[in-house]
């Protein structure tokens, strides 16, 4: 059940985001590409990712040091563009040839492809500048710089190979082949979990945390679980859910032959690989001592969210 707080919290964080984007987001332009790209990003998604960001440095504040606030928005904005930028190529023809998204057409359908992929590569690259704040003072420089860097390498490495882009490529190499479990849950750890990961590490090293610590690996391991549950609850809403409830075309991965949870081990059985995951996340969380009860603790009402998500 989800928390009575967690409405009241996702709401105040997501204006944050919005408000960040649309200042951060280039204006119309005579070229197009200011309003593709606006017409990609603004007004529309769960922004979970950067609610991740949110949910890790505040969980984590008073373990390590006080959130760098303007850090951690930094980072929920820069994981949102990644975000953002990976939907539009995705929904391309040479892709998953989607039209509709978020309940609106496509940005290829409403701009045409060569600006789709445009507008792709330049919120990309968008994601990176907004890591790296404009000015630096000396007294700040070297801690800043190295704190910037740290977010730029961790969504670097969620983005590109070994991440997102790595997943995709397995996606697409894995239609009408069969494919056994440990493929697909390494596909889905790196197209969609790598990401959402990232999103939890970020927030996470935002606020000072080190790779070495407790902290960081009950994080690491939590954000492995919630990934791949998101990705689960994604092919079982796929499967039983409507296009104006999902915002998007069900049925695809079906049509297409990909292979998903539910073609390997059914509603049934992917339903109770959600949980396990789930308590898997949870088990986790308890490895160490939060600065508030864990019924209070902003992970535990994402994982309720993602698990018990419509859309």
């Amino acid at each position: 059940m989800t928390h009575p707080d967690f409405q009241v919290w996702a709401k105040y964080h997501r204006q944050q985001v919005e408000d960040a984007l649309d200042s951060w987001m280039p204006q119309p332009s005579v070229t197009g590409l200011g309003q593709a790209m606006r017409y990609a990003v603004m007004g529309g998604g769960k922004r979970l990712r950067p609610l991740l960001v949110f949910a890790s440095a505040k969980a984590s504040d008073g373990l390590v040091t006080q959130a760098n606030v303007q850090a951690v928005l930094r980072a929920a904005v820069a994981v949102e563009l990644i975000h953002a930028y990976s939907l539009v190529h995705d929904d391309m023809p040479c892709m998953d040839n989607d039209v509709l998204r978020r309940g609106k057409p496509t940005v290829h359908i409403s701009f045409g492809q060569a600006h789709a992929m445009l507008v792709g590569d330049a919120l990309q690259a968008l994601a990176f500048e907004v890591l790296t704040a404009e000015k630096i003072t000396s007294k700040e420089m070297i801690s800043e710089a190295i704190s910037q860097a740290r977010l730029c390498r961790l969504l670097a490495q969620a983005a590109g190979e070994a991440g997102m882009v790595g997943g995709q490529a397995i996606d697409l190499n894995s239609v009408k082949k069969p494919i056994d479990l440990l493929t697909l849950e390494e596909m889905h750890c790196r197209k969609t979990g790598a990401l959402i990961n990232a999103s939890l590490l970020m927030g996470a090293a935002a606020n000072g945390v080190a790779e070495e610590t407790a902290i960081w690996q009950v994080l690491n391991e939590f954000g492995q679980a919630l990934g791949l549950a998101f990705q689960i609850v994604d092919d079982i809403l796929d499967t039983t859910s409507t296009s104006s409830t999902l915002g998007k075309t069900p049925g695809k991965d079906f049509f297409a032959q990909k292979p998903t949870y539910v073609s390997l081990l059914g509603i049934e059985g992917a339903k109770v690989k959600v949980l396990q995951l789930q308590a898997q996340a949870l088990n986790a969380l308890e490895k160490i001592t939060w600065p508030m009860p864990i019924s209070d603790n902003p992970l535990v009402w994402l994982m309720d969210y993602v698990v018990n998500r419509e859309n």
